[in-house]
């Protein structure tokens, strides 16, 4: 009997040291892990300040600011966002709002150039398939708005039939301009119904079909029909 009223008190102070020590090895951790991303040479930030179009002090004010509440809140914004937000100055905010949009045409171009070698290498490998899903880009300067392609075709073109079909069987939403159209509207209608354009589409605004009235030669692009455009930043790029 006298074994068992011992055992509970020399448990005790165990189970007191247990618990004790628990939090201190979560403070270190967590201290740790704080401190990971300060860890960077003079070096490395003096480049990534270049690759921002920042200097070296506005780089360590963006690692202040992500250390405080804007990077609980928002753990994963760049640098530009979060120096725009956290502006002192109209014209700081404005500096830093013209750095993201160059920043994000630069970005957007180099993911179109991908684009067409990834459509490229897919009819290379398969020829006979249509390519239904795209690589998806993302980018806030890609809106509803603009994420919206313009498709400039003409008439006797396969291929121009071919890409218009792939897009309908996609499901994304584009306007046609057809380039020879010789504005006859019969014409028109009566190639939408050759590639597979409903009028409800039309209707709808899903899909819209128009002459082109010189827009093609308009915005100086290079090659030949079709051509999948996107407007980005107020620059044709084709896709």
């Amino acid at each position: 009997m006298s074994y068992l009223r011992i055992l509970p008190s020399l448990l005790m102070p165990i189970c007191f040291v247990a618990i004790a020590q628990e939090p201190s090895t979560r403070t270190s951790v967590q201290t740790y892990s704080k401190l990971q991303p300060e860890m960077t040479s003079p070096a490395s930030s003096t480049v990534l300040a270049q690759q921002w179009g920042l200097k070296e002090e506005e780089l360590f004010r963006f690692k202040e600011l992500m250390s405080g509440p804007l990077g609980t809140y928002s753990p994963n914004l760049d640098p530009l966002s979060a120096l725009g937000i956290e502006a002192r100055t109209d014209a700081e905010r404005l500096r830093y709002a013209q750095l993201q949009v160059e920043a994000e045409a630069t970005r957007v171009e180099k993911l179109l150039v991908y684009q067409r070698a990834y459509d490229t290498a897919w009819k290379e490998r398969y020829p006979g398939l249509a390519l239904m899903n795209s690589p998806p880009i993302n980018s806030p300067m890609l809106s509803k708005s603009s994420i919206r392609p313009a498709v400039f075709v003409q008439y006797n073109c396969l291929q121009c039939e071919i890409t218009v079909k792939q897009l309908l069987a996609s499901g994304a939403t584009f306007d046609i301009y057809v380039v020879n159209s010789e504005q006859d509207d019969r014409r028109i209608r009566q190639w939408a119904l050759k590639v597979g354009i409903q009028s409800s589409q039309v209707r709808d605004g899903t899909i819209t079909i128009s002459h082109d009235n010189g827009r093609w030669l308009s915005i100086s692009a290079n090659g030949e029909l079709p051509a999948v455009m996107h407007k980005v930043n107020g620059k044709w790029l084709r896709q």
